[in-house]
C-alpha cells in the first residue's frame, strides 16, 4: 500500500445501505442532524466530505465502532435544501481512503463527525492472469445484464470501453445489486487481482440466483396458464355435452356416479351419504380442491364390496382332503380347523372365535390360512402387520386430509372384491407401538365378533359389516396385549420332528424345486438318507425354510452342471453332499466327550423353537457373591440368585465348608453373549452348575435339564416342553430332567422322539444333582453319608420314566 496524503481532516457523513466506489457520481439525501451539520461546515473552497458505510443500517446514532474503516472522499457538486430540512446533494467520489481516527465536534445545539484520513492506492498489477480475469469479468457481467433488466445499456457500453482494471471493478460493482458486506470487501481490497477474482465469483453467484428465480417464475406462469386453460376447456366441454345431450352417448362425471350408485348394493346409510356428496359435487367447479376430495370419496365408497359375496364351500370331507394334501402332520391344528368349519356349516353363520396360529417361523402358519381359503372357496388377502406403527393404517385417514384413503382393512376387501374373504393378519405380535399411537388397540374392534359388524373407518365415516370376513392371525409368541389376546383363540403349532421334516421335503419341497428349476427325476435324484443328513447337519430350525433353501441350492448347482458341462444324470447322496452344500454346519448326536466340572446343559424355548443352552460356572476369589454374564434378562438373573441362595443354605449337607463359598465368588456365564436370554426355566441347570463347581464333581455329559427353582428347592413346571425335547433330540442328548408336573405333557410328544430319550421327572433340586452329577464322586465328596446314599439310591430308581 502506498500512502499519498496523510493527516487530512474532513467532515464525515455515515451512509445507510450504500457503498460508494471511486469514480461514482450519485445523489444522496442527508437527513440526520449530525450529517447536515457536517456538510454545512465544509470549507467552501474545498467542498469535500468523507463518505463511509455503517455496519448496521438500523443504527440511528452511529459511533466509531459502528463504521467501516475504509470509505471514499467525495467532492460535493451540488447542494439543495428541501422544505423539511433534508439536504439533497450530488457528490462525485474521487479516491479511496482509510480512516485513521474519528472525532466528534460539538457546536450547540448540534454536533458532527470529522475524520482523519489517509488516501490509499490499489497495487497496480499486470500480466496474462489479470488480462484473463478482466475478460472473464466482462463476459460474466454481460450475461448478468441479460438477467438484470435494471442495468442500463449505457452502463454496459461504458464498461466495454474501460481499460483500467481497477476502474472496471469499481464501475461494475457499483452497478450490481450485491450485499453491503460484499461491496465493502471489494472496496477494502488492495490487490487488483484479488478484486477481479472476488468480483467474478460474486457475478457468477448472482447469475445462478437470477437464473433460478427466472425458471421458477416461468414454471409458475406455465402452471397458472395451464390451470386457466383447463378451466375454460372444461367449461366449454360441459356446454358441448349439454348441447349434444346424453342421446349421443356422451356421459359426464355426474351421470357416471349416479349410475354407479344405482348399480351398487349400498346400505341405506351409505346410499344417502353418496347422494348427498353427489349433490355437493354438482354445485362445485370440477377444478376446485373440495371437488377433488368428494370425487375421491365417492370413488372409494362405490368400489367397496358392500354386499358382494363369493359362494363358500363347506364340505368338510373336501376341506380335509385339501388340508391333508397341502400339509403333512399338524393333526391337532387340522382337527380344530375342521371343527370350526363344521360349526359354520351347521349354524350358517361365520360368527365365532378368531383363530390365531402361534408357532416358530417356517412351520406353515401362513400356508395353512391359504389352504383354509382354498378349502372354503373364499378369496384370500393378507395384511402384514410387522412394523405397523400408525392406527390410520387400520382405520384410515380423515377424508379432508390431502391424499387420504381408507385403512388397509377396507383396502384389502376392495382388493378381494368380496365381503367374505379369508383375511390373514400376519405377524400380529410384531405390531409397533409408541407413546403417541397404539395400532393394537385399533384391532380390538376389528377382531371382536360382537362389534365388527359395525366397523367405522375414519375415511368413510360409515358403518361397514366385517362379520362375514374370516379373520386368521399368525404370531411367533403370545406376547400380545391382553385385550387383543382375549379376542382370539390360540392354536399352537409346534416344531417339526425329523421324520415330519423328511416327509414334508419328499411330499412338497422337493417337488416344488423340480418344478421351479425345470428338473425331472431323470436329471436329479436325492435319496431319503440325503434329506435326513441335510436336516441334521445343515439346518437348525423349528420349521422347514432352511431345508427348502438348501434343496433350492442343490437344484441350482445341478442345473448349472447340466447346462455348462452337459451332465445327463446326477445323484446327490451322503458322499457328495458337501460338494453342493459345503462343510457341515452343525453336529448331530455328539455330546461332550468328557464329563466337565461346572458345565451343564439347559433347554430353552425361543421364537424359532427349542434350543440347547450351555451354562458355565467358575470360582474366583471374592466374598461369597454371584456374578452373571451373557446378556441375561432380569428374570434369569433372579433365577441365578435364587439358585445360589438355596445352595448356600444346603452347602453343609453337600460336605462344603462355609469358608469355601464365603471367600469365593461364583461367576455364572451363559455363552453366546450377544444373544439376549431370559426366563426362569434355567434355574435347575444353574443350581447344578454351582454345586458341580463347588464340590469339584463333573456333570454327566449326556444330561440336559429344565425347570424353575424356588428358594425351598422345589422344581416348578415350565412351558414349551415339546420344543425343548425336540432340541435335545436334535442335539444328541440322551437323558432329560424335567419337572414332575410336566409329566402330563409327555402325551403330546411324538413317540419317535421319546423312544430315543431317557426322561426323568424331578421334584426338587436335590433330585437334579443326584441324577446329573457323577454319582460316585458326588458321594465321595459328601463323605459317603448313609442317609445321602439312601436318598440318592431312591431318587435314581423312582424318577426314571420309561417310554
Amino acid at each position: 500500500m502506498e500512502n499519498n496524503k496523510i493527516n487530512k481532516t474532513y467532515p464525515l457523513v455515515p451512509l445507510r445501505d450504500a457503498v460508494i466506489f471511486p469514480r461514482m457520481i450519485v445523489p444522496l439525501f442527508v437527513g440526520r442532524s449530525k450529517s447536515v451539520k457536517a456538510i454545512e461546515k465544509i470549507d467552501v473552497n474545498k467542498l469535500r466530505v468523507v463518505l463511509v458505510t455503517q455496519k448496521n443500517s438500523s443504527t440511528d446514532s452511529p459511533k466509531e465502532k459502528d463504521l467501516y474503516k475504509v470509505g471514499v472522499i467525495a467532492k460535493i457538486l451540488q447542494t439543495l435544501k428541501l422544505p423539511d430540512g433534508t439536504l439533497k446533494i450530488l457528490v462525485e467520489a474521487t479516491e479511496r481512503v482509510k480512516i485513521i481516527k474519528i472525532t466528534k465536534v460539538t457546536e450547540t445545539p448540534y454536533s458532527y463527525f470529522q475524520a482523519l484520513i489517509e488516501e490509499t492506492k490499489t497495487v497496480s498489477e499486470k500480466g496474462i492472469e489479470v488480462e484473463a480475469l478482466v475478460k472473464s469479468v466482462l463476459g460474466s457481467f454481460q450475461e448478468y445484464s441479460k438477467y438484470n433488466k435494471k442495468i442500463a445499456k449505457e452502463s454496459l457500453g461504458l464498461v466495454k470501453d474501460i481499460k483500467d482494471p481497477e476502474s472496471l471493478v469499481d464501475i461494475i460493482a457499483s452497478n450490481m445489486q450485491l450485499e453491503i458486506p460484499k461491496k465493502q470487501a471489494l472496496l477494502e481490497m488492495d490487490s487488483v487481482r484479488d478484486k477481479l477474482k472476488t468480483l467474478l465469483i460474486d457475478i457468477e453467484h448472482e447469475i445462478g440466483l437470477l437464473s433460478a428465480e427466472n425458471k421458477i417464475r416461468e414454471d409458475v406462469k406455465k402452471q397458472v396458464d395451464k390451470t386457466q386453460k383447463d378451466y375454460f376447456l372444461n367449461e366449454q366441454l360441459k356446454a358441448i355435452h349439454k348441447e349434444l345431450g346424453d342421446s349421443k352417448g356422451v356421459k359426464n362425471e355426474i351421470t357416471e356416479f349416479e349410475q354407479k350408485i344405482k348399480k351398487t348394493s349400498l346400505s341405506k346409510e351409505a346410499k344417502d351419504r353418496a347422494n348427498a356428496e353427489l349433490e355437493k359435487l354438482k354445485l362445485m367447479s370440477s377444478l376446485s380442491a373440495e371437488a377433488a376430495i368428494i370425487r375421491n370419496y365417492l370413488e372409494n365408497l362405490l368400489s367397496l364390496p358392500w354386499n358382494k359375496k363369493t359362494k363358500t364351500k363347506l364340505e368338510i370331507g373336501s376341506a380335509e382332503k385339501v388340508l391333508n394334501h397341502e400339509h403333512y402332520g399338524l393333526q391337532k391344528v387340522k382337527d380344530r380347523i375342521l371343527e370350526f368349519l363344521s360349526v359354520q356349516k351347521r349354524t350358517k353363520s361365520i360368527k365365532g372365535p378368531i383363530l390365531c396360529f402361534v408357532g416358530p417361523p417356517g412351520v406353515g402358519k401362513t400356508s395353512l390360512a391359504k389352504s383354509i381359503a382354498k378349502a372354503t372357496g373364499r378369496n384370500f388377502v393378507k395384511f402384514s402387520l410387522g412394523g405397523v406403527r400408525d392406527e390410520s393404517e387400520i382405520r384410515g385417514h380423515r377424508k379432508t386430509y390431502l391424499g387420504s384413503m381408507p385403512g388397509k382393512i377396507l383396502y384389502l376387501l376392495k382388493k378381494a372384491n368380496s365381503s367374505n374373504p379369508v383375511m390373514l393378519l400376519d405377524e400380529i405380535d410384531k405390531l409397533g407401538e409408541d407413546y403417541r399411537v397404539d395400532p393394537a388397540s385399533a384391532l380390538l374392534e376389528v377382531l371382536d365378533p360382537e362389534q365388527n359388524s359395525k366397523f367405522v373407518d375414519h375415511f368413510l365415516e360409515l358403518e361397514f359389516d366385517l362379520s362375514k370376513v374370516m379373520f386368521i392371525a399368525t404370531a411367533n409368541t403370545t406376547d400380545l396385549p391382553s385385550a387383543l389376546l382375549d379376542r382370539m383363540e390360540i392354536i399352537e403349532i409346534s416344531s417339526y420332528t425329523e421324520n415330519e421334516k423328511q416327509e414334508i421335503a419328499l411330499r412338497h419341497l422337493l417337488k416344488k424345486q423340480y418344478k421351479d428349476h425345470k428338473l425331472t427325476k431323470k436329471d436329479l435324484v436325492i435319496a431319503n438318507e440325503t434329506i435326513l443328513n441335510i436336516i441334521r447337519y445343515y439346518t437348525h430350525e423349528a420349521g422347514v425354510r432352511g431345508l427348502e433353501r438348501d434343496l433350492a441350492k442343490i437344484a441350482r448347482k445341478v442345473v448349472r452342471e447340466i447346462e455348462q458341462k452337459g451332465q445327463k444324470f446326477l445323484e446327490v447322496n451322503s458322499s457328495n453332499l458337501d460338494k453342493y452344500l459345503g462343510v457341515r454346519k452343525y453336529q448331530y448326536g455328539e455330546s461332550e466327550k468328557i464329563d466337565l466340572i461346572g458345565v451343564t446343559t439347559g433347554l430353552a424355548y425361543t421364537e424359532v423353537g427349542g434350543d440347547l443352552l450351555s451354562i458355565e460356572a467358575l470360582l474366583v476369589p471374592g466374598d461369597g457373591k454371584i456374578k452373571t454374564t451373557g446378556k441375561l434378562g432380569e428374570v434369569m438373573q433372579e433365577s441365578a440368585q435364587a439358585a445360589y441362595s438355596f445352595f448356600c443354605s444346603k452347602a453343609s449337607q453337600y460336605g462344603i465348608n462355609a469358608n469355601r463359598y464365603k471367600k469365593q465368588d461364583v461367576h455364572l456365564h451363559v455363552p453366546e453373549g450377544a444373544v439376549p436370554k431370559d426366563g426362569p426355566s434355567a434355574g435347575v441347570a444353574m443350581f447344578t452348575a454351582i454345586v458341580s463347581v463347588m464340590t469339584n464333581v463333573p456333570v454327566k455329559k449326556t444330561v440336559a435339564m429344565t425347570g424353575e427353582i424356588t428358594l425351598s428347592g422345589r422344581v416348578l413346571p415350565i412351558g414349551g416342553l415339546k420344543e425343548k425335547l425336540l432340541a435335545a433330540h436334535r442335539g444328541g442328548i440322551k437323558t432329560i430332567l424335567i419337572p414332575s408336573e410336566n409329566e402330563k405333557d409327555l402325551i403330546e410328544i411324538p413317540k419317535n422322539v421319546t423312544k430315543h430319550l431317557e426322561i426323568i421327572a424331578i421334584k426338587t433340586a436335590d433330585d437334579a444333582i443326584k441324577c446329573a452329577l457323577t454319582t460316585t464322586l458326588f458321594l465321595e465328596r459328601m463323605g459317603k453319608s448313609d442317609a445321602i446314599a439312601q436318598i440318592s439310591e431312591e431318587t435314581h430308581h423312582k424318577c426314571i420314566i420309561t417310554h
